[in-house]
C-alpha cells in the first residue's frame, strides 16, 4: 500500500457529562467510523485515502469536526448522514462540501 494522498482526522474525543461539549459525545466515533466504511467501500479511495480519529481539534460547540489534508479544509457539524457527500465530493471529486466548511472567526476562509 502507497503513502495515503488526503488523511482524514476526525475528532473522537469524550468529556464527561455536564462540562464542555465534545466530539466524541454528538457522535465522532459514529462519523469516524462511517468514513472508514465509505472509503473501505470504494476502488476509487482505497488505499488513497486514511481516516484517523483524533483527540481535540478545538472548535468543540461545533462538532463533529474533522480536518482533510493535505488541503487543510475542515468540517463541523458533521453527522452520519453526511459522511457518504464527503466521500463523493470531497474525497473523490476534491470538490469542498461548502455546506459543512468550518470557518473560523480569524480566516479569510
Amino acid at each position: 500500500m502507497s503513502r495515503a494522498e488526503r488523511h482524514v482526522f476526525v475528532c473522537v474525543n469524550r468529556r464527561p457529562e455536564g462540562g464542555r461539549p465534545s466530539c466524541g459525545t454528538g457522535g465522532g466515533a459514529e462519523v469516524a467510523a462511517a468514513l472508514r466504511h465509505a472509503v473501505a467501500a470504494r476502488e476509487d479511495l482505497w488505499g488513497r485515502v486514511a481516516v484517523t480519529g483524533c483527540e481535540c481539534l478545538g472548535p468543540c460547540f461545533d462538532g463533529p469536526n474533522l480536518v482533510i489534508y493535505p488541503e487543510g479544509v475542515w468540517y463541523s457539524g458533521v453527522g452520519v448522514d453526511d459522511v457518504a457527500e464527503i466521500a463523493e465530493r470531497h474525497l473523490a471529486a476534491g470538490e469542498v462540501v461548502d455546506r459543512l466548511r468550518y470557518h473560523f472567526a480569524d480566516s479569510e476562509d
